[in-house]
């Protein structure tokens, strides 16, 4: 962006380009668009947040419900605890992993039903509806984070401010040596459109970045501690 910035100023002095613009409604057509897609990202991660957090405790609370009762051998409580760490780490890797396959993750889920199957008259009536009711939870916890993790901001619409933002520079420029007079220094119009593309294409990869809160880059969600065996 920056070698797109030069060169447009370039040739804008070059040719003796320069006209008066109202860059107002241009601003508008890329500057909003890219406001709306980072206040998306941003919501998109705060939720996310909120879905780790009843996901790890719907983990948690079906290990007490388990490791409580006193029917249950221990045995079987060491049984559901390792598969409950199971799932906990596979959420993990699905989330890394960037895929929309969640075979592996639903089989291992399954696991709990049946264990809940196999304990028979073990666990009393009301002990397996409260673990359903906590399953219930869980599952909508990672079919809500399997959703964020999948589904993105739409690439139409960063397209859109990616082709503007490697545009701006050739209309901004000849608007700027307009604006501060061909005589004055150049290095202040080269300055000044620098400084601009830089905020704009900054502005995207912070959009980017915050797109993807799984992948342990930047400002990203620690998911690490969100395990049930943190």
């Amino acid at each position: 962006m920056l070698i797109v910035s030069v060169l447009a100023t370039y040739l804008a002095y070059t040719y003796d380009i320069n006209y008066q613009l109202d860059l107002t409604l241009l601003s508008i057509a890329m500057v909003f668009p890219l406001v709306f897609s980072i206040r998306g990202s941003f919501r998109r991660r705060e939720k996310a947040l909120q879905h780790l957090s009843k996901f790890r405790s719907a983990l948690k609370t079906v290990n007490y419900l388990i490791i409580s009762n006193l029917n249950v051998t221990e045995e079987s409580k060491t049984e559901m605890g390792n598969i409950l760490v199971e799932i906990s780490e596979e959420m993990m890797v699905h989330l890394r992993a960037k895929h929309d396959n969640t075979k592996d993750l639903d089989e291992i889920i399954n696991k709990v039903h049946q264990f809940i199957l196999a304990q028979g008259e073990t666990l009393s009536r009301g002990v397996r509806d409260k673990v359903f009711r906590f399953m219930k939870d869980l599952h909508e916890s990672v079919e809500n984070l399997h959703a964020i993790n999948t589904h993105r901001t739409p690439i139409s619409l960063k397209a859109y401010c990616k082709i503007f933002i490697y545009i701006f520079p050739v209309i901004y420029a000849p608007s700027i040596i307009s604006t501060i007079g061909p005589e004055v220094n150049p290095s202040i119009t080269y300055f000044v459109v620098i400084l601009t593309e830089f905020i704009l294409i900054s502005l995207f990869n912070i959009q980017d970045q915050l797109e993807y809160p799984f992948d342990d880059d930047i400002d990203d969600i620690k998911i690490d501690t969100f395990k049930i065996n943190r």
